[in-house]
């Protein structure tokens, strides 16, 4: 049934590409059945258990670290995680959402936030991508019911077309800025609860920031990153983008589209 369902297309409720458009976000309702969430998501975790290496007490972490446990590409070592992060109904979402005719992997990743896990300070995650476009975007899946208490994904409202903080990463820096600049320019903050099987899309200038986790349970996320099957490299201009493209993009050029085996198109129109 599982990848059946992966395959099966998904319909935007009305007005989702306007408001995406809009806000540089969209929240979107079961865009997964509860039960394949629920099946998958025991590896997902088993995966994030056996390759995180962040063994630090909380105390002792960094703000960066304290907001989760952050574990990629998955899809590369577990049969199970490859079937979602590959599937057509979520990469045809981002293609729709985005305004192109196909889609690509970027990467995935795992972000589990501890009970007791802090802040994700405000960041923009394009910060981190040396790419040559903004069509680009990160589908956020929450594998259990997320309510406020476990601290999920809040956006700013609009803030994708904010210049301001763009060469800021996640830090006490950036969530002291960006809060104080965010708030000036009066966009909107949105955070709201997840039910089993929601999901949000986001595109990657779009500021963003979570909750710490007040909960006794473990919030667990899979995301996967997908960008324009046309897009090229650009230049990085920071460190993280030095790895990103020696790391995630193997091999390719500044001024190449990352055509490689990491970095497959998902989904394109027929």
């Amino acid at each position: 049934m599982s990848l059946r369902h992966f395959e099966e297309p998904y319909v935007l409720p009305q007005g989702s590409k306007e408001r995406f458009d809009r806000d540089g976000f969209v929240k979107l309702p079961r865009v997964l059945a509860p039960e394949v969430v629920s099946e998958y998501e025991p590896e997902i975790t088993e995966q994030v258990i056996h390759r995180n290496t962040m063994h630090l007490p909380m105390e002792e972490r960094s703000t960066y670290n304290k907001a989760f446990l952050q574990v990629g590409n998955l899809c590369q070592h577990s049969v199970k995680a490859k079937e979602l992060v590959f599937s057509t109904r979520l990469a045809k979402i981002a293609s729709e959402l985005l305004g192109v005719r196909s889609v690509r992997l970027y990467h995935d990743q795992a972000l589990y936030k501890e009970p007791g896990g802090g802040i994700t300070p405000w960041h923009a995650d394009q910060y981190y991508w040396p790419l040559s476009s903004d069509r680009a975007c990160t589908i956020w899946i929450p594998l259990q019911a997320t309510p406020l208490e476990m601290g999920p994904v809040a956006f700013a409202a609009g803030s994708h077309r904010f210049t301001f903080g763009r060469d800021l990463k996640i830090s006490d820096e950036s969530e002291a800025r960006l809060q104080e600049a965010l708030a000036q320019q009066s966009f909107p903050l949105v955070e709201e609860p997840f039910a089993l099987g929601d999901a949000s899309f986001h595109l990657g200038w779009t500021f963003h920031r979570a909750s710490p986790n007040r909960s006794l349970s473990p919030r667990g996320v899979m995301t996967v990153i997908y960008i324009d099957a046309e897009v090229m490299v650009a230049e990085p201009v920071n460190d993280p983008q030095r790895h990103d493209l020696a790391i995630v993009m193997p091999g390719v050029e500044v001024g190449q589209v990352p055509d490689t085996p990491l970095n497959p198109v998902l989904y394109s129109q027929s």
